[in-house]
């Protein structure tokens, strides 16, 4: 399913069940039936982040500070199908306690769903925290796990989207500080009181290094070594340069012209004699990666858009010296890996996302329209001229690439 599709559900059905779920709520706490009281300390704790797995690759420390808290086999993760993958990457908690939703269609993720949670309330999880900001499928799925100490943000007085009053502990989103700091918060919140909220009594917690590494099998990463060498026409194909040119349909603002990627091609393939080019993305821009690839006009250039796997495409960032690409998931995806990434930031700020590796190169303009894009606005804006992304330069990018690839 689309994700446009997905922030129309989310929109309009997500706001009304969960002004529905609220009142429930409400009711439910002046019940005079006993309920199932807050543990005092959490021996269970549950991730909900759907979407975007990129942002997932920042909560790197965190998750590993929720082992510590309560063992890695006592830490659950619930994410779309098509996503889980990074989390297998990343290998910090057991595969079977990634929880997954099918969302290749509307019927597939309701039924998927349903089963997801029946498997969550029987864990009888204490703890559930959402990573999803202010989506209000998340705070559903949240109050539905069944888990006593819920952690989220709340509007409050913001002018972030409703999602209700679902969440145990409403934290207050603070846009100044970087992704994976806000994930930590949102952690050591757990034990902490939740009538104190959103007064945090704590220290802020530092931007952490990404620690896990991605680990290919000797005999797949062979294989795919022969699929590289059909592709790329040589065996000998180092330097090798990726460019990634999409920013997937969830927010197109974030693309760099296309054909500045062609022109950057252009004159690192002249430049060195050496180097080749890899155009890379989801199966559904194989056409467009394709036609990029043509216009370069050079056997050095080729694409490798819709001819690999995920675990291929990690395998192709292990051999590979660079990566090019918008702000997207790759960028965050590569850092696992010992290529150097360059990040193209524009509507979105890397003062939040950006990922802190030595490997991690950003490059933004700061313009005083972005960040246009955020929590508060569900990420929608009005902007249709991306000049934020515009004013980054080839040979901006040129410069820095041939300085990493020594070129």
């Amino acid at each position: 399913m689309k994700i446009t599709t997905m922030r129309q559900i989310d929109r309009w059905l997500g706001r009304p069940i969960c002004f529905v779920l609220t009142a429930i709520r409400k009711c439910y706490n002046f019940s005079p039936f006993p309920q199932r009281k807050a543990p005092q300390k959490a021996k269970s704790i549950l991730f909900i982040k759907l979407a975007e797995q990129g942002a997932t690759v920042l909560a790197d420390a965190v998750i590993r500070r929720a082992v510590e808290m309560v063992g890695k086999e006592n830490v659950y993760f619930l994410v779309f199908q098509q996503n889980r993958f990074i989390l297998d990457v990343m290998d910090i908690i057991p595969q079977d306690n990634v929880i997954t939703i099918p969302d290749s269609n509307f019927i597939s993720m309701v039924f998927g769903t349903i089963g997801a949670l029946r498997r969550i309330r029987k864990l009888r999880i204490d703890a559930a925290v959402d990573f999803e900001f202010f989506a209000r499928s998340s705070a559903i799925l949240t109050w539905l796990s069944g888990a006593k100490i819920r952690i989220g943000f709340h509007s409050f007085a913001d002018e972030s989207p409703y999602r209700g009053d679902l969440m145990t502990h409403r934290l207050n989103y603070n846009p100044h500080l970087h992704a994976s700091q806000m994930f930590e918060v949102m952690v050591e919140a757990i034990g902490l009181p939740a009538k104190d909220m959103p007064r945090l009594n704590m220290n802020l917690p530092e931007v952490r290094t990404i620690k896990s590494r991605f680990a290919p099998d000797e005999a797949k990463m062979k294989e795919f070594k022969a699929i590289l060498e059909k592709e790329s026409g040589t065996s000998n194909y180092s330097p090798l340069i990726l460019f990634n040119a999409n920013a997937s349909d969830m927010l197109p603002l974030r693309r760099w012209p296309a054909e500045r990627y062609v022109e950057l091609a252009k004159r690192l393939i002249e430049k060195s004699p050496a180097v080749h080019i890899a155009f890379t993305g989801a199966p559904d821009e194989t056409e467009q990666a394709q036609k990029l690839a043509n216009a370069v006009d050079s056997k050095r250039c080729f694409s490798m858009t819709g001819k690999t796997t995920l675990p291929q495409l990690m395998m192709l960032y292990c051999l590979a010296d660079a990566l090019v690409t918008n702000d997207s998931g790759p960028a965050h995806f590569a850092t696992l890996t010992e290529i150097q990434v360059i990040t193209l930031f524009g509507p979105e700020t890397p003062v939040l996302f950006g990922a802190n590796t030595p490997r991690s190169h950003i490059l933004w303009k700061n313009i005083p329209c972005s960040p246009c894009v955020s929590a508060y606005n569900n990420r929608h804006s009005t902007c249709k001229d991306n000049i934020c992304v515009q004013r980054i330069s080839v040979d901006e990018v040129y410069n820095l690439l041939c300085e990493l690839c020594k070129l």
